[in-house]
């Protein structure tokens, strides 16, 4: 039987069989589950054995990932931004029939968005500094965020 399971202990990672993980001792720091045959460790990091095609994604559409894809800075001026310092504008204003796109939306200060008001970039005498995009699909393993902390996923995930 292949390892579908890692034990990590501290600095060492090793592949387990799931015949071996049932003799593993659950240590403080463990979660497990009672069974029949006593507690068993719950695994923090199993191994995928047959992964034909690994699936592509996009970051989803939000204020967060515009944000990243623009650099936190302002689309108009290049100036850097602190998160609060910044807002989502919409290069085609919604009164103006403009949607919620990634080719739509940029980063920008919210004076100089409060300033744009409804009208285009060039009306209210601004300029984009560079076109929006969609970024491109990525494998669906690098959007994987740690939101629970997993000690031993960190060995895995760029933070």
């Amino acid at each position: 039987m292949s390892p579908p399971a890692l034990e990590i202990d501290g600095d060492s990672i090793r592949p387990v069989t799931w015949n071996e993980w049932l003799t593993l001792p659950v240590r403080p720091q463990d979660s497990a589950v009672l069974t029949m045959r006593g507690p068993i460790r719950v695994p923090t990091v199993i191994v995928a054995l047959n992964y034909a095609k690994v699936p592509k994604k996009r970051p989803k559409l939000c204020a967060r990932s515009i944000r990243e894809r623009d650099g936190n800075r302002c689309q108009y001026t290049g100036r850097e931004l602190h998160p609060t310092e910044g807002s989502l504008d919409h290069v085609l204003p919604r009164s103006r029939g403009g949607k919620d796109t990634w080719e739509n939306l940029v980063w920008a200060s919210k004076g100089v968005n409060s300033r744009k008001a409804d009208r285009l970039p060039h009306e209210a005498g601004l300029k984009l500094l560079s076109v929006p995009q969609a970024p491109k699909e990525l494998p669906a393993s690098v959007l994987i965020r740690n939101a629970h902390a997993v000690a031993e996923w960190k060995l895995f995930l760029k933070e």
